[in-house]
C-alpha cells in the first residue's frame, strides 16, 4: 500500500470534486474492505468460530458468508 492508498489519504480522496480521483479511491476502498474481511473471517474460523457466528457479526446470511470464504479457504488447506 502506497502513501496515496493509506486509509485516511483514500477516505480524504472520496470527498473530491473529481469524479476520476473519488472512484478510484472507492475501488482502492472496496479492495482494502475485502482484503480486512478476508482476514478477520480467517482469524474468526481459526479461532473457532462457526459460519453462523461471522455472518451475525457482518451482518449477512451463513449462506453468503459461507459462500464468499469456504472455497478459498478449502483450497488454502483452511477448510475440510
Amino acid at each position: 500500500m502506497g502513501t496515496e492508498d493509506t486509509p485516511a489519504s483514500l477516505a480524504g480522496q472520496v470527498t473530491n470534486k473529481d469524479p476520476a480521483v473519488g472512484l478510484q479511491a472507492v475501488v482502492a476502498l472496496r479492495r482494502l474492505l475485502e482484503e480486512l474481511e478476508r482476514v478477520h473471517v480467517d482469524n474468526a474460523r481459526d479461532q473457532g468460530w462457526s459460519w453462523q457466528s461471522i455472518a451475525t457479526s457482518l451482518n449477512v446470511s451463513r449462506q453468503t458468508v459461507h459462500e464468499k470464504h469456504a472455497s478459498r479457504r478449502k483450497a488454502t488447506g483452511k477448510e475440510e
